[in-house]
């Protein structure tokens, strides 16, 4: 594989990365909550891989609040992760979230969450046990999250992005 270069999403990647979307997944869900996302204005990173010039991979991390009482603390939630089905096996969606993790650590996150594959999230520090306290209509063994901090919320109900209840 050529060098591989993880970098902000701009404009012009919106079309490739919804083709890549596309292809990575079944259906038009993670497509429609990335344009959703969007166009709500609730994306707080969103990373591309390109090698030689074409993206093949993507992250994208939005805004999750967790409310505790009448206070509201901003978190973020990890959806979706996707690398092109030519480009998979190759730790690119590794890459896409370490870089993610470094990025939002050093701009005053404290608390990711995501909905997946324990065994594949957990080797970025997600775990359930982070979780299983947050109220959250996706409450379950794949809720997941990671703490950067002792200042991250470990309680609340979790607040998604609108976006996320239309899919």
């Amino acid at each position: 594989m050529s060098a591989l270069h993880i970098r902000p999403e701009t404009e012009g990647d919106r079309d490739a990365i919804h083709t890549l979307l596309l292809a990575a997944f079944d259906g038009d869900g993670e497509a429609g909550l990335v344009q959703s996302l969007r166009a709500d204005g609730d994306v707080v990173l969103s990373l591309v891989a390109e090698t030689e010039g074409v993206v093949c991979g993507h992250v994208l991390f939005s805004r999750l609040h967790v409310v505790i009482g009448d206070a509201r603390y901003p978190a973020v939630a990890l959806a979706p992760l996707a690398v092109s089905p030519a480009h998979q096996r190759q730790g690119i969606a590794a890459r896409l979230v370490e870089e993610a993790h470094r990025h939002l650590i050093n701009t005053g996150e404290t608390l990711s969450v995501v909905l997946g594959e324990p065994a594949y999230y957990g080797r970025f520090g997600y775990r359930h046990e982070d979780a299983a306290k947050f109220e959250s209509a996706y409450q379950c063994e794949a809720l997941q999250a990671v703490r950067w901090g002792d200042d991250a919320p470990s309680t609340g109900k979790l607040v998604y992005a609108s976006a996320f209840g239309r899919l």
